[in-house]
């Protein structure tokens, strides 16, 4: 499980411009975002960065979020490297493209989180079982650790039925969105039915409804 704190991650020099002053003190609500299907488009695994792009309105919705001083952190399962596919490395190279391309467009994650492994991998140094892949809550505890978050204001945003489990486990809201794999997870063709609280067809949408959400609980 990896997040912004390596090395040679990009995403150090992206989270300093959050550096604005817009944090209220105390804990911090998040909204914990899953990265292929809900920010760049699905295509699969991503050997060619350049086949990373965003999904259009994705920006302008973390944007909303820099904005409003809620935190945008991203948990993504990447099973690539225990699958043999490329390095872990290439994970790296994948998430500063994204935040490269949010940058450009005035937007940025507070911190990225990834989990490499799978159970029944091929190359054993990320064949396991671990706690780290939705729906298992270890990302967001390391986030909620290292950012004060407050779970019960927080929400998770994905298109699988892992990312709203993440986020029942976790004890957040939780929105699929019917972009990637969503709608086939609505009508039951992929991973399994699940409930969550808010089914939406874009990140704007949700973004929307989690700001409208958010203050008819305060």
């Amino acid at each position: 499980m990896q997040s912004s704190d390596l090395p040679n991650a990009d995403t150090t020099r992206i989270a300093d411009l959050r550096s604005d002053g817009l944090r209220p003190a105390g804990l911090r609500p998040a909204v914990f975002l899953d990265r292929d299907g809900t920010i760049n488009e699905e295509v699969g695994y991503i050997h060619d960065p350049l086949d990373l792009n965003l999904i259009p309105g994705a920006a302008a919705a973390i944007r909303e979020l820099n904005a409003k001083g809620v935190m945008a952190i991203l948990v993504t399962n990447q099973s690539g490297p225990a699958r043999g596919f490329y390095p872990e490395s290439h994970l790296d190279t994948l998430n500063n493209r994204l935040n490269h391309l949010l940058e450009e467009e005035g937007a940025f994650l507070d911190d990225l989180y990834y989990c490499p492994h799978l159970p029944d991998g091929t190359v054993s140094a990320y064949t396991m079982v671990c706690d780290c892949r939705k729906p298992g809550t270890k990302m967001v505890q390391l986030a909620t650790e290292k950012h004060g978050i407050d779970l019960s204001r927080s929400y998770v945003v994905g298109d699988k039925a892992t990312d709203v489990e993440l986020g029942q486990n976790a004890g957040c809201r939780t929105v699929l969105l019917t972009s990637g794999y969503g709608q086939r997870v609505l009508d039951g063709a992929y991973q399994w039915q699940v409930t969550p609280d808010h089914v939406a067809a874009t990140l704007q949408e949700a973004v929307s409804w989690i700001m409208a959400d958010m203050a008819a609980r305060v």
